[in-house]
């Protein structure tokens, strides 16, 4: 019987910068009430109870004094044991928030699992599914599910096609080979590092287009190996994703759910 891969030292960075202004309600993502308590403690708690990470690194919105607050308050929670945690100001991107965590990584970092405030109810499964293909050998890992809608590639009508419909489609996406990619997504340290390295010499509208980490990664052309991923890790951008996680949490397996 072979041995379990000893798991490398790693850090969570935890994106939690975002506006929220789809979600309605005026305050950045990470501040809206979710089962009581913003998204962002469910986040950590999330975190912190997966195991996952010897230091949390926090990105929050420049000036937030509220959530920087909930950040203090938390840490005293674990004072007593339980990751490091820091506090960094976001940037004006992702790729920003991220890099700004990966300046506050205390020495001895092995890995990197960036995960996303928004998928507060990640379970602790998918972070073990991470770190145990990091520890396996993975330079780059996403938590990923299939996809179930067909899909569809489309472009803008022109000309009197207009008057019929904004889009046409132009081709059919083989379903069985999509995945839909969540967080947390994990890589060795010196691999994120070497593409966010990378990314700075990309022009605006290439970084627009980059939407995760993994993409830089790709652009580096190191293979990023999937694991399965979960359906309670829903994105919480728009009010129906909000009311969905309110019915996760009101579940009957409580309000952290446990899956295989």
């Amino acid at each position: 019987m072979s041995e379990t891969p000893t798991r490398l030292v790693t850090a969570v960075i935890l994106v939690a910068a975002g506006s929220g202004q789809r979600l309605g309600y005026g305050m950045p993502k990470a501040a809206v009430p979710l089962g009581g308590e913003p998204i962002l403690m469910h986040a950590l708690r999330g975190i912190v109870a997966s195991g996952a990470g010897s230091q949390v690194c926090v990105a929050l919105p420049p000036g937030h004094d509220g959530l920087r607050q909930l950040c203090e308050d938390f840490r005293q929670e674990l004072a007593d044991g339980g990751p490091l945690l820091s506090i960094v100001e976001g940037g004006a991107t992702r790729a920003d928030s991220v890099r700004a965590g990966l300046a506050a990584l205390m020495d001895g970092i092995e890995a990197v699992m960036v995960h996303d405030a928004a998928r507060a109810l990640a379970p602790e499964s998918v972070f073990d599914r991470v770190a145990d293909a990091l520890a396996a050998g993975a330079a780059a890992v996403i938590p990923a599910v299939a996809v179930v809608d067909t899909v569809k590639t489309v472009a803008r009508t022109t000309g009197s096609d207009s008057e019929l419909a904004p889009e046409v489609v132009t081709g059919t996406a083989p379903r069985e080979e999509l995945r839909a990619v969540q967080t947390p997504q994990g890589f060795r340290l010196t691999t994120l590092l070497k593409a966010h390295e990378a990314a700075r010499g990309l022009d605006s509208k290439e970084s627009e287009a980059v939407t995760d980490d993994a993409m830089l990664v790709e652009m580096l052309g190191t293979p990023v190996h999937v694991v399965r991923g979960s359906m309670q890790s829903l994105k919480i951008t728009t009010p129906l994703d909000l009311i969905l996680a309110e019915g996760l949490l009101e579940g009957p397996l409580g309000a952290r759910w446990v899956e295989g």
